[in-house]
């Protein structure tokens, strides 16, 4: 019973559920539903899929979650850049209509399957093979894709061009052709959400636009001015059906793609947002089982023709705020949806097609848009910034797909550089202590004639022991004064492999020949076993291994006392 409540934590938990956490719960799943809800359709409207997509998995993501999940705030439902994702794998693939979702309710499973298997192998660091650059600059790439799609049923014009440069660029060129009636509810609409969102942030303004615009449709018939509404959405939840196995695997680099994007993307939103709200009330999340309830609810959310889900910050957010207490707040958001599919459904079929388009902009803007961190890392980091930029021209000139592609290559190439890359400050004596700091930090830093201390911070391996022994070289040749004692500091060397141990013995050797004393210092015990197993240790000599840099530093200068 212990094993099947670690995987199904519900069976823990609700047998001791207090009743007094009741009120707050069903307080909070109201709240977030009428949240939820109005952002489902249109999200479902980025995805290119029918609106009840959105609703269906908002309904199995919530419910879900909350029978596996161990985070008492979370609220799993679809999300703008997971929806832009899926949209990403439709455009590739050409496919519309039906076609196109069961293509998403595909890929859905898949990365469900994904997450479990990541959760099974514990292999979450697969995450971070996307930097926060690159997913700030991918998400907001992907926004500036959507809103450029949105344009058109706003204008009520159309627009085509293989990427979004081209889209904009002919949508430019119907400006005089724009409809009206569409663009005015448009324009209206669009304003309504924002004066909402800046003026009364605590109205769901996505409740209100859309139940607004479903108003304004019956009162002025919209439909008799030409403007479009997004047709039929019916009532009630599918049965569970499995993927199209045949269009998985006609479209598989495609959903490849989107699979690995929705993994990356998805998995970094849960961890972090799951242990945000667990420090904040004080109590523990299991982190691999947040794999397994974000797996367990993407399977769940495709098999009932859904699309993606992952953790909703802004909903999670509101759920905490609204005082959940349980992920009985979850399933109340769930049931909620549940009864708007079973009853309320066929209303949709009358919103318009430019108020959904509006709802749309105002989530990628404002849910995908960081510029806040965009220019943190401008101000911060430029070559972070520049690769931000890299991968929002990446979505637009290519795709969102594409763009994933390229910020996982730009991701591992800065990887791979700053690695290969260690820094190696030479250091000088802090006056009146026995600490040592960069002489970049400490112009006015003690030296010793003659000795040179460096330190190097980064493993010594493959990729960098050329680098490490050019700084080395560089340094010994642009002292001053002749170069008689090298000290370096190993402090910042966690990892060493053969090649790096090689060259330091190569390093040794050279210092010997040149008449040149060399000292090693703080060097970690996993680091001097592969030194001393290599015999490099017994080269050097073990007396000239010490504990800190001020005792090779004494050591150096004794051994140049005269007898």
């Amino acid at each position: 019973m212990s094993l099947v409540s670690r995987f199904l934590p519900i069976l823990g938990w609700l047998p001791a559920y207090d009743r007094a956490d009741l009120r707050y719960d069903l307080i909070a799943g109201i709240t977030v539903s009428a949240l939820v809800i109005p952002k489902a359709l249109g999200y479902a409207g980025i995805a290119q899929v029918p609106l009840e997509a959105g609703l269906y998995a908002a309904a199995a993501g919530a419910i879900i979650y909350a029978l596996f999940g161990t985070s008492r705030q979370i609220s799993t439902g679809p999300s703008s850049a997971l929806a832009a994702v899926a949209a990403g794998a439709v455009a590739a693939t050409g496919l519309a209509g039906g076609d196109a979702a069961r293509l998403v309710a595909g890929i859905t499973v898949a990365a469900g399957l994904a997450f479990l298997l990541l959760a099974v192998f514990r292999m979450g660091w697969i995450s971070h093979f996307l930097s926060k650059a690159v997913i700030t600059g991918f998400l907001f790439g992907a926004a500036v894709e959507v809103v450029i799609g949105e344009l058109p049923k706003m204008s009520g014009t159309e627009a085509t061009g293989a990427n979004s440069w081209q889209k904009l660029d002919a949508w430019l060129d119907t400006i005089g052709d724009f409809d009206r009636p569409t663009f005015l509810v448009a324009i209206v609409a669009l304003a309504t959400i924002l004066v909402l969102r800046f003026i009364a942030p605590k109205i769901p303004g996505a409740l209100v636009l859309v139940v607004g615009g479903l108003i304004a449709s019956g009162l002025f018939d919209l439909a008799e001015y030409g403007i479009a509404t997004v047709g039929d959405v019916p009532r009630g939840m599918p049965l569970p059906a499995l993927p199209s196995l045949e269009l998985m695997v006609a479209n598989a680099s495609e959903v490849g793609v989107a699979t690995a994007a929705l993994l990356l993307i998805g998995f970094s939103q849960t961890a972090g947002d799951a242990r945000a709200f667990a420090a904040r009330h004080s109590y523990r999340i299991d982190v691999n089982q947040e794999s397994v309830a974000q797996g367990v609810a993407n399977v769940g959310a495709g098999l009932f023709q859904g699309m993606p889900v992952s953790t909703s910050l802004s909903a999670s957010s509101l759920n905490d705020a609204s005082g959940a207490r349980t992920p009985v707040a979850s399933l109340v958001t769930g049931v909620m949806v549940l009864l708007t599919l079973f009853i309320l459904a066929p209303l949709f079929s009358d919103l318009p097609k430019p108020v959904l388009a509006a709802l749309i902009v105002d989530a990628v803007v404002f849910g995908m848009m960081d510029l806040p961190e965009m220019r943190r890392l401008w101000r911060v980091k430029r070559v972070d910034f520049w690769i931000a930029v890299a991968a929002i021209v990446g979505v637009l000139s290519s795709g969102v797909l594409a763009g994933v592609v390229i910020g996982i290559i730009l991701s591992m190439a800065w990887l791979i550089y700053a690695s290969a890359h260690p820094e190696t400050p030479v250091l000088a004596r802090v006056p009146g202590s026995t600490a040592f700091r960069s002489r970049d930090e400490y112009p006015d830093g003690e030296t010793c004639p003659g000795l040179l201390i460096v330190r190097i911070d980064g493993a010594l391996l493959f990729v960098t022991t050329d680098v490490v022994e050019d700084r080395l070289r560089q340094a010994v040749l642009s002292s001053e004064e002749p170069i008689s004692g090298v000290v370096i500091d190993f402090a910042g060397v966690n990892f060493i492999d053969s090649q790096g141990s090689a060259k330091l013995r190569q390093i040794a050797t050279l210092a010997e020949n040149a008449g040149i004393s060399l000292r090693l210092t703080r060097v970690k015990p996993s680091v001097l076993a592969v030194l001393r197993a290599d015999a490099v240790a017994e080269h050097i000599g073990e007396d000239r291994m010490h504990s800190n840099i001020d005792e090779a530093v004494q050591a150096e200068l004794g051994s140049r006392a005269p007898d």
